[in-house]
């Protein structure tokens, strides 16, 4: 059902491209787009945050931040809606971080680095692309595990819009080798010859290998990331093989939802220290909240709000 002026604009609704074409909201508004969505956090984080702002800048009580489930084969018509109907800000999530580079007029520089976007500002023209990913996770991973990417071995697994983000915060931060692993050989290329481009001076510290021919000689002292699919669905199993966790490893997983995946689960079963995605979902949001209202980001309130102590 279209949405009206007269319907609420509950931020636990999913809304739909319909919706979009019929917003009557007059209000500031955010959104979070992707497919799938139902499971998103953000709505309540950011809302919690806006709320926490409103009590010492009362102009953002109107402020509302929303979910909307997109086809990315609709995205090209779905962008110029929300900058129509004047939402001062979007979060792209799966499957949207790449595709939206071409519906964008302009990328700040992390951006164009790695060709992923998740945060877009609205300008007079049309949306402008920036990318919190990487700054975000490099943040969670201090806060959760004490651990730095700097001189790092650092194992990504997957070549969506988040590894793109970490692959260039794990350069720019100086790691000491950057291993990628994909199941998709093409995408893999692809990322590996972006960020060997976009990093030149770093591209000897990059290694690429298939998610089914995970080496068995990586650095036995390393950190590795979970940024690929796997975990989302009931009965995915590990991207990384169980019996190649060994300690003096660090793992993470990008998944938030469910909060232990089997990739988890197999590292604590090894005793490696691990951690899950919630706080990189609060930092990268935190950094995206501040680059849309220009004002601190009330982080506590934000973590509280995704239950994250």
């Amino acid at each position: 059902m279209p949405v009206s002026a007269k319907q609420s604009f509950d931020y636990e609704t999913t809304f739909t491209l319909e919706d979009l074409r019929n917003w009557r909201r007059d209000k500031p508004s955010l959104a979070v787009v992707g497919k799938p969505i139902n499971h998103s956090r953000s709505p309540k984080m950011h809302n919690t945050a806006l709320a926490e702002l409103s009590k010492t800048l009362p102009h953002f009580s109107d402020w509302r931040y929303f979910k909307f489930e997109i086809d990315p084969d609709d995205l090209g018509e779905a962008l110029p809606l929300f900058h129509k109907n004047q939402f001062a800000g979007l979060n792209l999530t799966l499957p949207h971080k790449v595709i939206a580079c071409d519906h964008v007029v302009g990328l700040s520089g992390i951006a164009k680095a790695i060709g992923a976007v998740n945060t877009l500002i609205w300008h007079d023209n049309g949306f402008y692309g920036h990318n919190t990913d990487g700054p975000g996770f490099a943040r969670a991973l201090r806060e959760d595990l004490g651990e730095s990417l700097h001189g790092a071995n650092v194992v990504l697994l997957g070549a969506g819009g988040a590894a793109r983000a970490i692959s260039a915060i794990a350069l720019e931060e100086d790691c000491r080798t950057l291993w990628i692993g994909n199941r998709d050989q093409g995408r893999l290329t692809g990322l590996i010859n972006q960020i060997s481009t976009s990093y030149p001076e770093r591209a000897g510290r990059i290694h690429g290998f298939k998610l089914n021919e995970v080496p068995t000689d990586l650095p036995a002292k390393c950190i590795v990331i979970n940024a690929t699919s796997f975990g989302l669905k009931p009965g995915d199993g590990s991207p990384f093989p169980p019996e190649l966790f060994v300690p003096g490893m660090i793992a993470y997983d990008t998944i938030y939802e469910p909060e232990e995946t089997t990739f988890l689960k197999a590292a604590r079963g090894a005793k490696v220290p691990a951690a899950n995605g919630l706080s990189m979902l609060c930092w990268q949001g935190a950094l995206a909240l501040e680059l849309w209202t220009h004002a601190r980001a009330p982080v506590h309130a934000m973590l509280a709000a995704i239950g994250k102590s």
